[in-house]
């Protein structure tokens, strides 16, 4: 991005993939070359699952160092770029100091990487032999050649020493953290890259990096100094970094691997050596069976595992990943004070204009809701002339284009409306082993439709997401009260009071309570199998815990939980696949700390969804269109998988349908549960059904449509050395 004002140019990098390969070979072993020690192969496999999220350049980084206790340590970096701003200068892997130009042909966008370093490719003798091994590769490999590393002299950190990052996000608050790092006497050697600004502030603050950024971002910072690997994430949870350990073979240097994508790092993990089961066991498999993604660190990967969101991750063998976020970083509820109408707008309005900032085309999603409009009507505010996208989607029960052409009207942004070309059967198999993880959440195709659509035209859109989450925007944040202190009564109703065919029903919601009453309370009704169906479908879960204490902040809940697990994840799987970049004004740092620390009666006076947030739209839009009953951003699958629309029900039934719709999965799924569930979700299309024997099963099916379709892409990965 490129901030212009009076004076002074801002530059900001793009999008981007990383990923990273760490070897340590303790005292003693004798290591074969850098380049053996981490073939050109494997970065190639974790470049290769990345290469979507940066189709506009590429580099690699490797060094060789000692570390204290007398190991050899190998790292590798890989880059893939999606080029924002700062097109010619913005390289990486970066590192403090000089630039190396490159001059092969053919090579789109990046003509240079900055590095920092010294040219030693060689065995390590003694700790005295001097600096290592320091080398960049910012160019595209020749067809059938490992590609050119090119080493330079320059500064060092002072702190750490020799540094190196690959970074995928945008870091909002740079300008601030620069200026406060030069008073600290840090040196810069770029434009106002905010890559470089990472690097300076882990020289000064090391660990508490993340407590001074705003921003979505996911990087790896090597020290050379102490020879590790170090990764970080924003707090929300935006951009996405895994890490699992390899197993190269028996006497070998302990490996480990990290990268954006979780799909590299299974496809890695086989190509080295694979485990006896490439899924994982117990409940973190069954969590992501019952909602289709996780809440933790855990994946449905064996060994895979996400980096803590803003809590850094020593590599090399050094220090512990953390499961969750810092207990810490965000405020409790009610030990701030209670937010006003006009203080959420200027904190809106402040956070929109931190995100505006683009030398590419920029736009804003819009569709008929009300964070999508504030995040509109501030841009407008700002630029004078923002335009806004909506997608007509391909059922008109699900199309918001109308409601959206009405908002831009009453706001004066310049409105387009967009026809997606949806091929749904085989988009989600695309979406699913690109991503490589049974994400459950339908969503995820409109999602990736749209962003489809809008990237045709721009490269940066604005999104509502954390609106829903930080203000109290589900129908579940307004019974989780009612849940907690009157669940023991409502578990004793009886389910045939609720008798319905119709998954969005009264009647349907009110047997979605009693269940969730009978089993651990407001967590399961974030379940698309609740316990009780799991139940049915997987049998009892010998390791399921007594629940816990009753959830009285549904709000903090699922900002910590179903937010980064479900909506960022979904929002960058789809929008990182065609080139998208996507921002999200309401995850701005101030407005988050401010909601979360404010008491929930002032985010949802008298218990109104979105209460606040709604009075800071009146006074933007009319109360017709804030009013407007709130539509979730979904599809008809349901119908879908009884009209065969865009293959949906052939693949739905050639996936569970088959001799063995799940190969290799440690849970015995039911079968005779599964087809019951077939026969109910088509008898439920029938006007004449008992709602008794006909129900919408829509979820649940796409749920184990993308199962079927995980497993059996993992059951396909080539096996060590093959390619």
């Amino acid at each position: 991005m490129t901030r212009r004002g009076p004076g002074r140019t801002v530059t900001i990098d793009g999008m981007c993939g990383i990923g990273g390969i760490v070897r340590v070979w303790t005292a003693g072993e004798a290591p074969p070359p850098l380049h053996e020690s981490i073939p050109e192969a494997w970065l190639n496999i974790i470049d290769g699952s990345i290469r979507h999220r940066g189709p506009d350049g590429q580099g690699r980084f490797r060094q060789r160092a000692l570390r204290r206790d007398g190991a050899i340590v190998d790292v590798a970096l890989v880059h893939r770029r999606l080029s924002i701003i700062d097109h010619s200068g913005g390289g990486q892997p970066m590192l403090l100091g000089a630039t190396v130009a490159t001059d092969t042909p053919g090579v789109r966008g990046e003509r240079s990487a900055t590095v920092l370093g010294w040219p030693h490719d060689r065995p390590i003798a003694n700790p005295a032999a001097g600096p290592l091994i320091w080398m960049a590769r910012p160019t595209a490999p020749p067809p059938g050649g490992p590609g050119e590393y090119r080493p330079a002299r320059a500064h060092v950190c002072p702190r750490c020493g020799p540094a190196a990052v690959v970074f995928n996000g945008c870091i909002y608050n740079h300008r601030e953290l620069r200026r406060e790092l030069q008073a600290l006497g840090h040196e810069f050697h770029t434009d106002h890259s905010d890559t470089e600004v990472l690097l300076h502030g882990w020289a000064a603050w090391g660990p508490d990096l993340g407590r001074h950024l705003d921003g979505m971002y996911a990087a790896l910072i090597w020290e050379g100094e102490a020879a590790t690997l170090h990764g970080v994430r924003d707090a929300p949870g935006e951009k996405p970094l895994y890490h699992t350990l390899l197993e190269p073979g028996s006497g070998s240097g302990r490996t480990e691997a990290l990268g954006s994508v979780p799909a590299g790092l299974a496809r890695l993990s086989a190509h080295v050596g694979p485990r006896a089961t490439r899924i994982a066991p117990g409940d973190v498999l069954r969590e992501c069976i019952e909602t289709g993604w996780t809440a933790g660190a855990g994946t449905a990967l064996a060994g895979v595992r996400e980096i803590s969101r803003s809590a850094p991750w020593a590599s090399a063998g050094i220090g512990q990943a953390r499961a969750d976020a810092d207990p810490d970083l965000w405020p409790r509820r009610g030990s701030g004070p209670a937010l006003s109408a006009h203080e959420v707008d200027a904190m809106v309005t402040r956070a929109v204009e931190s995100r505006l900032d683009a030398d590419v085309p920029l736009a804003c999603f819009l569709s008929g809701g009300i964070d999508s409009a504030l995040t509109a009507a501030a841009a407008q505010r700002r630029v004078g002339e923002m335009q806004a996208f909506t997608v007509r989607m391909p059922a008109p029960g699900h199309d918001e284009s109308p409601a959206a052409a009405e908002t831009a009207r009453r706001l004066g942004i310049r409105h387009v409306v967009l026809d997606c070309h949806p091929d749904p059967a085989a988009d989600l198999v695309g979406l699913i082993e690109q991503v490589g993880l049974p994400f459950g959440d339908s969503s995820l195709l409109p999602t990736m439709w749209v962003s489809r659509a809008v990237g045709s035209h721009v490269r940066v859109a604005l999104s509502g997401d954390g609106g829903d989450e930080l203000f109290g925007g589900y129908q579940r944040h307004t019974i989780a009260g009612t849940l907690a202190r009157w669940g023991w009564l409502i578990r004793l109703l009886p389910a045939r009071l609720a008798p319905s065919r119709d998954a969005g029903s009264r009647s349907a919601r009110v047997r979605r309570l009693i269940q969730a009453a009978r089993a651990d309370g407001y967590p399961d009704l974030l379940r698309v199998f609740s316990q009780c169906y799991a139940r049915h479908l997987l049998g009892p879960d010998p390791q399921r815990k007594p629940a816990g204490a009753r959830v009285n902040d549904p709000l903090r809940h699922d900002f910590l939980s179903y937010l980064p697990g479900d909506i960022l994840r979904k929002t960058d799987t789809a929008s990182m696949s065609v080139g998208l970049e996507v921002r999200a004004p309401f995850l701005a740092r101030e407005l988050v700390a401010a909601c979360l620390g404010a008491p929930l009666s002032s985010l949802m006076p008298g218990g109104e969804r979105k209460g606040l947030l709604r009075q800071v739209a009146r006074m933007h839009l009319p109360c017709n269109l804030v009013d407007r009953p709130k539509r979730g951003f979904a599809i008809p699958v349901g119908a879908w998988f009884r009209t065969d629309y865009g293959g949906m029900r052939q693949l739905l039934h050639d996936h569970l349908g088959g001799p063995d719709p799940f190969p290799g999965l440690p849970l015995e799924i039911d079968m005779a549960c599964v087809r019951r569930l077939l026969r109910s979700h088509d008898a439920a299309g029938e006007r004449s059904a008992n709602p008794w024997h006909g129900r919408d099963q829509s979820q649940r099916l796409y749920l184990l449509l993308v199962l079927s379709i995980w497993t059996k892409w993992l059951a396909r990965l080539p096996g060590p050395g093959l390619t």
